[in-house]
């Protein structure tokens, strides 16, 4: 497996082009399965769960062609020749369940196996399959496999989740547009990817209102045909790489960064002390005067701190003055990242759903393991301060969610090298 090394030590000048966002790309790419026509999604990033989602549409019998270096795709479900999502695909990455509402809706029926993804939780689809039911969705689950089927076709309803769930919002959003009748969403996710699929689906020719709201409506159409759609910038990969002069000192500019994609956590970010300034091309930062400040996190859904900049942001707080609470509201398990933390010297104390984090002068250098996605980059970041060598392996993680890391922060001074494995 690969691994990257790490120098730290180096402050930070440049700027950062920022990547379309990987779980909205995601959503967008089996919104294709609701029309014959061809979807066109532009500022795709190039992520191996990108072609893992490719690797499932075309085995769906889905099309798909790559252009701009691979920045555009273009997919084409001219007919659902396959209704399985089979186990190998969808194991690798839990956004594969997405691909059962907008077959369901098209065709009337969908057999998906019960997705895979970062062990960071148990994330049941509990809710994806409630809310689907409510449209008049027959499901039965049996070796592993979710088996739907709607043989009168998708029908209006009303669907209150009891709890926020991205995902499920958005699969029985493209459900939905598809039912017959109306179909409210009630307490449902506000996310930008959210924002983003019902501008997609609209395009498409879908009747949306709500999104960014908590109560979604859906007039059901007959059908919808094709479209052309920018995937909206990724908010983590910008909340990520905001925080890199947090750690080494410097400046940096993202490129087509926007302030309202990060608003909760860029207020914490100010509370630290870390400066981010608007400017004609994205977002600069920078520390405002020396060593961090202690704050407190609570991860919450949207408009709230996200869960996926909670790792990131507990690496910074390992060298802040003071002595920081970090509580996780939104997935189980997501602290695995601290023990790897303090093998480079951070002061960590995990209960349950918390953790106390207590700010040493500096971290240093060790061999370390990334255990998840955004453990894997908090992981990096850490190393960009710390005193002397680290090498981060099972780096496979973060090719999930981060297009060319090394190259973007090399580019910026880092002393940071991917090395590939001899297997």
């Amino acid at each position: 497996m690969d691994s990257i090394h790490v120098t730290g030590g180096q402050p930070l000048f440049g700027s950062i082009p920022i990547a379309g966002a990987k779980n909205a790309c995601l959503t967008l790419m089996p919104a294709t399965l609701l029309t014959d026509e061809p979807l066109t999604l532009t500022n795709t990033p190039r992520l191996s769960d990108i072609r893992t989602m490719t690797s499932l549409l075309q085995s769906l019998g889905v099309s798909v062609s790559s252009q701009d270096d691979g920045q555009t795709q273009v997919l084409h479900s001219a007919a659902i020749t396959n209704h399985k999502a089979d186990y190998e695909i969808v194991r690798k990455m839990r956004a594969s369940i997405l691909v059962l509402g907008p077959m369901l809706a098209r065709d009337g029926h969908a057999v998906v196996s019960l997705p895979g993804g970062c062990a960071i939780g148990a994330r049941p689809v509990d809710l994806h399959l409630q809310g689907l039911e409510a449209l008049g969705a027959e499901l039965d689950l049996r070796d592993g496999y979710i088996h739907a089927k709607a043989p009168g076709g998708l029908k209006g309803g009303t669907f209150e989740f009891p709890v926020v769930s991205v995902g499920a919002t958005e699969n029985i959003l493209m459900a939905a547009t598809l039912a017959k009748g109306t179909t409210v969403l009630k307490n449902a996710a506000r996310e930008p990817e959210i924002v983003d699929l019902a501008d997609c689906l609209r395009a498409m020719g879908a009747q949306i209102d709500g999104a960014g709201t908590s109560t979604i409506t859906i007039e059901g159409v007959e059908r919808l045909h094709g479209a052309s759609h920018p995937v909206v910038i990724d908010r983590i990969e910008l909340g990520t790489y905001m925080l890199a002069p947090a750690f080494t000192g410097g400046e940096v500019e993202l490129l087509g960064g926007r302030l309202d994609l990060v608003e909760a956590f860029a207020a914490k970010l100010d509370e630290a002390g870390v400066s981010v300034e608007t400017t004609p091309n994205g977002l600069k930062v920078c520390r405002k005067n020396g060593r961090v400040s202690a704050v407190n996190i609570t991860t919450a859904p949207h408009p709230g701190f996200p869960t996926d900049l909670q790792a990131q942001m507990m690496a910074l707080l390992c060298t802040a003055d003071g002595v920081s609470v970090l509580e996780e509201r939104i997935f189980e398990n997501r602290f695995m990242h601290a023990p790897e933390l303090m093998r480079m010297g951070a002061q960590i104390e995990v209960h349950g759903g918390s953790a106390t984090v207590t700010g040493v002068d500096r971290l240093r250098g060790a061999p370390v393991m990334a255990t998840d996605l955004r453990a894997s980059v908090s992981l990096i970041l850490a190393a960009l301060a710390a005193k002397g060598k680290t090498t981060v392996s099972r780096v496979y993680h973060l090719d999930r969610g981060y297009e060319r890391v090394e190259e973007k922060l090399s580019a910026c001074g880092a002393l940071i090298e991917r090395v590939k494995s001899d297997g």
